[in-house]
């Protein structure tokens, strides 16, 4: 049996009677490319590994020191030994009680909320709209403006004195100006323009992969709109609301100005509760261990939501 083989920069084939040699070949040609490959691998992986390299210092200086920090100050006791300590005696104070079921609570009512009104506003805009790209620029622009800007907008309309009292006044659904500033509604409201725009582009984005086909087919086989909305819509659109309720949620629980501008002394979160400990306090150790609880709640009820996402809809 002879074989040609067209070795590399040679014009003329080599003929092989036997199967022996062929194969002395083959692991000879393997050697080679390990031989020479393996060094333009390597200057390959160091290349990606100097382009990696920056932005792991900046997680590691800027974000996992600092949190490993906090989260071994609130460990240590005033000794220096390790300790529960810290967590007991906070977990005993009717005052932090109030402040961390307050958080949880504002924060699941303003995602809701947000959701309820995102769904059909994204719906619309992915499916209806002629002018998709402005309508996305208008519910992102809110985004463009500073926090602090719009919580003093909100102020200015929530105020005693301001529109919405003078507009309630006028139309005679209230005697007197009411309390709209400086407690948890004002605070719910602050949060929903504040975090709605992500709601909205995370639905958007999963919306625009619905296939209008799959609408069509199963209007085709009888179903109402309102059976194909709850039977395709809703379930393929589940990644893109799980997304947005933890991003929201997220954002609810540790956001600080906004709470400190709309909801006052009186109405205090985590986040202004940390900053309250740190900051006019002076107690470091306490705002370390309200900021690790923040986190670990956050950790927890963003699996909750994965879970619970799963289980509506499995192929998530």
């Amino acid at each position: 049996m002879q074989t040609n083989i067209r070795i590399c920069y040679s014009k003329t084939p080599l003929t092989i009677s036997d199967r022996n040699d062929i194969l002395f070949l083959e692991s000879l040609s393997k050697c080679i490319k390990r031989k020479v490959g393996s060094p333009l691998l390597e200057k390959k992986t160091n290349i990606y590994w100097l382009f990696i390299l920056p932005g792991c210092l900046f997680l590691t200086f800027f974000m996992l020191i600092p949190l490993f920090s906090l989260l071994f100050k609130s460990f240590v006791d005033e000794g220096g030994a390790f300790s529960l300590t810290n967590y007991l005696t906070l977990m005993e104070s009717t005052y932090f009680k109030q402040v961390f079921w307050r958080s949880i609570r504002l924060s699941l009512v303003s995602t809701a909320v947000c959701a309820v009104l995102g769904f059909p506003t994204a719906y619309y805009i992915s499916k209806y709209s002629q002018n998709k790209g402005v309508l996305m620029a208008l519910a992102v622009f809110p985004m463009f403006t500073s926090p602090v800007i719009r919580s003093f907008s909100w102020m200015v309309l929530l105020g005693k004195k301001g529109i919405v009292n003078d507009l309630l006044v006028s139309l005679g659904i209230v005697a007197k100006p009411v309390s709209l500033l400086y407690n948890e509604f004002s605070m719910v409201v602050g949060f929903i323009q504040l975090f709605l725009p992500l709601m909205i582009l995370s639905l958007i984005g999963v919306m625009d992969n619905i296939s209008e086909d799959l609408n069509l087919a199963a209007g085709s086989l009888g179903a109402s709109r309102i059976g194909v909305f709850r039977h395709v819509v809703l379930p393929l659109s589940i990644p893109g609301l799980v997304t947005g309720s933890v991003l929201v949620f997220t954002g609810c629980l540790t956001a600080y100005t906004t709470p400190q501008l709309l909801g006052g002394t009186d109405t205090r979160v985590l986040a202004t509760m940390i900053y309250q400990q740190a900051m006019s306090l002076g107690d470091w150790t306490q705002a370390s261990v309200v900021a690790v609880i923040m986190i670990v709640v956050t950790i927890a009820v963003s699996t909750v939501i994965n879970k619970v996402s799963r289980k509506l809809n499995p192929t998530i």
